[in-house]
């Protein structure tokens, strides 16, 4: 959600992050692989030219810890929607994510607020999904 808004290197920089968030636990399952592409074509053309860095999780980090909040915020907020499409709870995940936030700055409350942004997107697919399976 609202990855357009992102410069072409920070979409490739946000893709190496999904990716190890994704695998952190050492298996990618098909509903993540599904997340992955999901999120690659919301970011659109610009995905045809991606290649992946040689950045490590740590240099991934601090990359978009100095980018503006509004920034930051776009990243957490995807990161976190993939996190909940998993139907498996990973605590290595869970980890990662609580370092990010921390090196974000990302506030509890702000994070509250972009989970329920995420749960109500959640929401409206699963809606959709019944309306037109019926």
């Amino acid at each position: 959600m609202f990855l357009s808004l992102l410069s072409r290197e920070e979409k490739y920089y946000f893709i190496d992050l999904l990716a190890l968030i994704v695998s952190v636990d050492g298996n990618t399952t098909e509903l993540e692989k599904q997340i992955v592409n999901r999120l690659k074509f919301e970011i659109g053309e610009d995905i045809l030219k991606y290649r992946k860095s040689s950045l490590s999780k740590e240099k991934l980090i601090e990359y978009f810890a100095q980018k503006p909040k509004s920034t930051k915020n776009i990243v957490f907020m995807n990161l976190i929607s993939s996190f909940l499409y998993d139907e498996f709870y990973c605590a290595e995940e869970h980890f990662l994510m609580e370092e990010i936030q921390n090196k974000f700055e990302i506030t509890n409350k702000k994070r509250a607020e972009l989970m329920k942004v995420v749960y109500a997107e959640r929401d409206v697919r699963e809606k959709a999904r019944r309306v037109i399976s019926e």
